[in-house]
């Protein structure tokens, strides 16, 4: 124990510190994304798996063709876009089940990126390449990752603000209701699907460009990694704020949700678990997550004739 407890170095752990948060603010990007499905839309979107990798693959392919980085990132969130349209027709038009829809176009998507790319993986000469993006730039990919959640976040809170914004919040709330007022909530699906899995493939892109490469596989398990950041942001967000949250407090703790897992994430690689074993610790820390406000409900609440008693006690 003193042998290993003496090869860990703190000064390591802060090295590493700058490009975790520089992953978490990208991934937050992607976290958005599953925010819109899983917490505004209530659909189990499992689309995204499939369209960061395509995000990645057309972005790869497009700077590796001399295409401008900005321009690129355009490209892969249109791909995105397509994606969640096509898991909306097939849950929508086709009366699908949301998971199972999901899971369809996932798997075509495989087959599509490898299409895309030729092969399961394809890289760009990162030294003669310009990009936005850089795991070679720490300092400015924090900076670049930081002003594009910040756009979005800001897009994000206007858009929902607004009579479509608000009817897919009310879709995803009580989509009987919605439909009573009038609202298609099936095209609101799709329209949600579109913008969510295009947030996604934007930050497969911008993960593409940052660490130079695109694989086939590099969205599997990234699912888990989104809610994982949803529900952190989410459980901190209203163990701060209480009462007092709002939907753009929600946005921003969704995004320090991604950043709280990779600086975690680093500190499990730091003490030197193995690899491995990394999507059984994500997959235990969701879980965790999950239960709390289930656990604080049943275990730690009030009843409801108690609380009363209380708060008439101290009147």
């Amino acid at each position: 124990m003193a042998a290993y407890l003496a090869s860990l170095n703190p000064a390591a752990l802060l090295r590493v510190w700058p490009g975790d948060i520089a992953q978490g603010l990208v991934w937050g990007i992607m976290a958005l994304g599953v925010y819109m499905t899983f917490k505004i839309l209530n659909f189990a979107d499992l689309t995204v798996d499939g369209s960061i990798a395509t995000g990645g693959a057309v972005c790869v392919m497009l700077l590796a063709a001399g295409c401008n980085p900005g321009v690129a990132l355009v490209a892969a969130t249109l791909s995105g876009v397509v994606c969640g349209m096509v898991t909306g027709i097939l849950h929508t038009v086709l009366g699908i089940p949301d998971i199972l829809a999901g899971i369809l176009t996932q798997i075509a998507l495989y087959s599509i990126n490898l299409n895309i790319m030729g092969k399961a993986n394809q890289s760009f000469n990162v030294s003669s390449t310009v990009v936005l993006i850089s795991s070679g730039k720490i300092t400015m990919a924090i900076v670049v990752g930081a002003i594009f959640c910040a756009v979005l976040i800001g897009l994000l809170y206007w858009y929902f603000g607004t009579e479509q914004g608000s009817a897919i919040r009310a879709t995803g709330c009580n989509p009987n209701m919605a439909r009573a007022q009038g609202v298609n909530t099936d095209l609101m699906k799709v329209i949600t699907l579109a913008l969510s899995n295009g947030l996604v493939a934007l930050a497969g892109g911008m993960i593409s460009q940052y660490q130079g490469f695109a694989d086939v596989n590099m969205g599997r398990g990234s699912i888990v990694i989104g809610l994982a950041a949803v529900i952190i942001g989410d459980v901190l967000c209203t163990a701060i704020f209480h009462k007092h949250l709002n939907f753009l407090l929600k946005l921003i703790f969704t995004v320090l949700g991604a950043i709280i897992y990779y600086i975690v994430y680093g500190f499990v690689l730091w003490l030197k678990f193995p690899s491995d074993d990394m999507k059984l610790l994500t997959a235990i820390v969701v879980a965790i997550f999950l239960s709390v406000p289930y656990l604080k409900g049943k275990y730690f609440s009030k009843p409801v004739s108690a609380a009363k008693k209380e708060e008439k006690n101290h009147a």
